[in-house]
């Protein structure tokens, strides 16, 4: 194993792909952590060594062809959730996890913080922003109630398995935003909607496997 992800490693810096990408697809692969791979020494049985190095690097050739990492295992982290990712769903980005920071902040903030606030997120994707507000603030002890409104059908299959998997009492509204709850206020709204211009140029992982209606916007600005 170590000299089929040293060959990773080696074909990943050629490629200019993240080396952290071959040790999450090996851990994917042999069902442990990145951290494991590392810190233990790995016994794999005879048997079983040249089914783990043929899925290995068909995986390693998905990556090289340009496939997110995130669907390839399936999963992507979102501060503390691990959420379910694939084809049809945007992958939630670190970045993102500030408008969460924010929006706990603002309902700790909130007047009367003890009463029952409400949140609609709106594009909500694979859930990450709704899921963590809503888990999240259940930890701090508030009381909020969040809705998740998403028009795509493929996206709305990630965001009701990652609820699911969460056991989260939000709910699903599958509609455009423009038209989603109309008459309906809260107490906060959150969106992460698209934003880059139609004639921007992407990365291929980006361009090529994510869904344009995540990430295109527009002609001039993305808004």
């Amino acid at each position: 194993m170590k000299e089929l992800l040293r060959q990773a490693l080696t074909q990943f810096e050629k490629n200019k792909i993240s080396i952290v990408d071959a040790e999450l697809l090996l851990a994917h692969v042999l069902g442990v952590s990145r951290k494991e791979i590392h810190t233990q020494a790995l016994e794999i049985p005879n048997d079983r060594i040249e089914s783990i190095t043929a899925e290995y690097k068909e995986l390693i050739s998905q990556r090289l062809l340009g496939r997110p990492v995130q669907y390839i295992t399936g999963s992507a982290p979102f501060r503390y959730l691990d959420l379910e990712v694939g084809e049809g769903v945007l992958i939630p980005r670190p970045e993102t996890e500030l408008l969460v920071d924010r929006a706990i902040g603002f309902l700790t903030s909130m007047e009367n913080s003890n009463d029952a606030k409400s949140v609609i997120d709106l594009g909500a994707g694979s859930g990450a922003i709704s899921i963590a507000i809503a888990s999240e603030a259940a930890l701090k002890g508030l009381s909020v109630s969040v809705i998740a409104v998403e028009k795509s059908e493929p996206a709305v299959v990630w965001l009701n398995k990652n609820i699911a998997k969460y056991d989260l009492p939000i709910r699903v509204v599958v509609q455009d935003v423009l038209t989603a709850l109309p008459g309906v206020k809260a107490d906060l709204v959150v969106a992460n909607p698209p934003y880059i211009p139609d004639d921007e140029k992407l990365p291929q992982e980006v361009e090529g496997f994510e869904p344009e209606i995540a990430l295109r916007g527009g002609k001039v600005d993305g808004m």
